[in-house]
């Protein structure tokens, strides 16, 4: 089964992660310049690098469809620099998973392939997918919405360790980002995790900085450039988060469910 991402940030690997555990073919699609955070768990890092492994799994930069069929019969995940998912038609996937997080929709449409997933707030099951999966941290987290939309972006980050906003870092003005800090270093508050045009970024809480914008980003004053974790576990840099797999787990049971592969067990009688 040939599934294609939109998107190859963090949440989205971690998708890929567990469509590529369940024996599937993944691609995925990026910005040619990519923005995540959380580098060092993001496939999107195969575009500027051409290849990067997360975990056990490497992907690696193909420049077209054609390519990305080589890359596929190595067993590896291509990435695309496609933000607008051109592939899709000339690759012609069993399914299609919108997992931008742009909080709407940015074209993909429910004639995209036979199954098209939307993760997150911004689609509605039914209009313009067949299935959302919940991204909302909480009860509902990594749940098949069949009808309707994923709880409404409240632009507040969950609790991790016990902090929600505090963990962000946002850029202080406009200009070009530099970090000052690498992911996986420990910082504490007051640190200066990096700067645009000598304006420092300075973290409001002590952790380790799991995530920081790549050196040289075009950034506008208030975007989301880094993010602390509390609970103080370098390793946890290297791994997909507990909210990537959940998401992920939704999506395999999204697709499975939508392509017949999943069937309704009867009780014995």
């Amino acid at each position: 089964m040939l599934i294609v991402i939109r998107g190859a940030g963090d949440i989205a690997t971690g998708i890929a992660l567990r469509l590529y555990r369940s024996g599937m073919r993944v691609v995925m699609t990026d910005l040619p310049h990519p923005t995540a955070i959380r580098r060092t768990v993001c496939f999107s890092q195969a575009i500027p690098m051409g290849a990067y492994t997360v975990e056990d799994v490497t992907a690696e930069l193909a420049r077209d469809a054609g390519q990305a069929e080589e890359i596929l019969s190595r067993g590896r995940i291509p990435v695309l620099a496609d933000p607008e998912g051109a592939c899709i038609r000339a690759l012609r996937p069993d399914a299609v998973v919108d997992a931008i997080l742009a909080k709407r929709n940015l074209g993909t449409a429910i004639t995209d392939a036979p199954v098209v997933v939307g993760v997150g707030p911004g689609f509605t099951a039914g209009a313009d997918c067949r299935a959302v999966v919940e991204t909302m941290r909480g009860h509902t987290l990594g749940r098949v919405i069949l009808r309707g939309t994923a709880i409404p972006n409240t632009g507040i980050p969950g609790l991790i360790g016990g902090f929600a906003g505090e963990r962000v870092l946002r850029a202080p003005a406009d200009g070009v980002f530099h970090p000052l800090r690498e992911i996986g270093d420990r910082v504490e508050q007051g640190d200066a995790a990096g700067e645009v045009g000598g304006a420092p970024m300075r973290c409001t809480i002590g952790g380790v900085l799991r995530g920081i914008l790549a050196d040289g980003t075009p950034v506008t004053r208030g975007m989301k450039a880094g993010d602390v974790d509390p609970r103080g576990k370098p390793e946890y840099c290297a791994e997909a988060s507990d909210k990537a797999l959940a998401v992920g787990g939704g999506v395999l049971e999204a697709i499975l469910g939508l392509t017949g592969v999943l069937t309704t067990r009867r009780p014995e009688k």
